[in-house]
């Protein structure tokens, strides 16, 4: 089902529109909490195994995946056939082990230190700087590097998946069609510092139970009026 609400007369979100959606959420999603654990490398893997798959899948995957190996040396050393034997639950298991492993042998010969598998100094350059390294990384776009500078780190980057997509197109947030780089964008422009985890998982929450990519529930949502997509859906 989509939308007929129109492209033409879109304007860039108020910080005072913001706030409003923000409140909202918050008033049926509560405010998360989340203090960053500071394991980068850990959420970058994470990351890689939940595209495609739902989180349990991605957590079955994850624990395999620290089971079977001492560390991320380990991993990255290993054979990708048993990297993927690991993670099988997880979908797509063929092309995450060769991304995991990729991703982790560029993380050795491309940071500050050579021959070093670490991730703990992005927490001291700043957002452009880390994203641009994250990005750089085998598959890794800027989703999964907001992922990892957000949950991570704490740091002023928020990820906008299919949920976050959809809600805030719908809510007038972002321009219509906008690519996800031009979303990305839009999300750091208008979240204030401090509320990127907040905005980010009610936002995510809201598209997993109400703001559905097929049905949904308008006349039970409690964003319906200021929302300029409401009861547009055919």
């Amino acid at each position: 089902m989509t939308s007929r609400a129109a492209e033409a007369g879109w304007v860039e979100p108020s910080p005072a529109r913001v706030r409003a959606v923000r409140n909202r959420l918050r008033e049926v999603y509560s405010i998360p909490r989340a203090q960053p654990h500071g394991d980068a490398l850990a959420e970058l893997v994470l990351t890689v195994l939940s595209q495609s798959t739902n989180d349990r899948n991605r957590d079955v995957a994850y624990f395999g995946l620290r089971q079977r190996f001492l560390d991320w040396e380990a991993v990255r050393d290993a054979p990708v056939e048993d990297v993927e034997l690991a993670i099988r639950p997880g979908g797509i298991s063929k092309v995450k082990s060769a991304r995991i492993v990729a991703i982790l042998e560029a993380v050795t010969t491309s940071g500050p230190v050579a021959g070093e598998l670490d991730l703990a100094w992005l927490a001291g350059v700043s957002v452009p700087e880390a994203q641009a390294y994250l990005c750089s990384l085998p598959g890794v776009g800027r989703k999964t590097a907001a992922c990892v500078l957000l949950f991570a780190f704490g740091m002023h980057d928020i990820p906008v998946d299919t949920h976050v997509s959809r809600v805030g197109t719908r809510l007038g947030l972002f321009r219509p069609k906008a690519s996800f780089t031009e979303m990305h964008d839009a999300m750091l422009a208008f979240t204030p510092r401090g509320a990127e985890l907040e905005l980010h998982l009610n936002m995510l929450r809201h598209g997993r139970r109400t703001c559905s990519a097929r049905r949904p529930l308008c006349d039970d949502c409690a964003l319906a009026r200021i929302c300029p997509s409401a009861g547009t859906f055919d």
